[in-house]
């Protein structure tokens, strides 16, 4: 019996914005490769560059992927994000990771992540990943949502080229503001959950500049609900 390989509904929030056709993907921070795996069994893409900062996380990906018959079109590399990418790529996936961290990546290696669009998920610091891609000559060109019970995962795609966010856009999405597809309110009532949480904890530790960001983006989203 062959072996199909399936994705978490946080991986499916990437794949959902990347297109069904590459010659070559990089997955950056790949571990257990499942997604690198499911492009390639899938016929989405060629070949698959999948690297991780971590060597045994790395060595479950390839074990993955020759149990998959898959070693043909795949390589792998040890590297601190996009440092060991040497070879044009169609498009790089960097998820699974915080905002600031993910941001952090793309900055560091912008001459190496050239002209390749980036698939972009973050657990966290979204509006801060937003608007560092801006800044790094990015514009967002896509966006989707994923819910996995009650959490809810946003997809991004990216490409060089300029954008000029205002906060709202930042914090709810410049193409999800536009489209308003129907599972943002769900992600609207998600948002303002979280921000409610973070806020009532930045009030007790006395953290009043973040607290006063907390508080402008659990408004940004009331907003969003309201008009939905």
């Amino acid at each position: 019996m062959s072996l199909t390989v399936s994705l978490t509904p946080r991986q499916r929030a990437v794949v959902s914005v990347l297109p069904q056709r590459c010659a070559c993907v990089a997955d950056i921070g790949c571990d257990h490769g499942r997604l690198g795996a499911f492009l390639l069994q899938n016929g989405w893409v060629d070949r698959a560059v999948l690297t991780d900062i971590s060597a045994p996380s790395l060595d479950k990906a390839r074990a993955l992927i020759r149990l998959l018959g898959l070693k043909e079109r795949t390589k792998f590399v040890v590297c601190d994000g996009v440092d060991g990418l040497n070879e044009p790529v169609d498009a790089v996936v960097i998820a699974g990771m915080g905002g600031t961290t993910a941001a952090g990546i793309v900055e560091r290696g912008r001459e190496k992540l050239g002209d390749a669009r980036l698939i972009l998920q973050a657990n966290v610091a979204i509006a801060e990943l937003r608007t560092r891609m801006e800044s790094a000559g990015y514009r967002i060109t896509d966006e989707r949502i994923a819910r996995d019970g009650r959490r809810h995962y946003i997809g991004i795609e990216a490409r060089p080229g300029a954008m000029a966010l205002t906060e709202r856009e930042a914090v709810i999405g410049p193409v999800l503001l536009q489209k308003r597809p129907p599972e943002l309110g769900d992600y609207a009532r998600f948002r303002i959950r979280v921000a409610a949480k973070a806020l009532e904890g930045a009030r007790k530790g006395g953290d009043a500049e973040t607290a006063a960001a907390l508080e402008r983006e659990k408004r940004i989203w009331e907003d969003m609900e309201a008009c939905l």
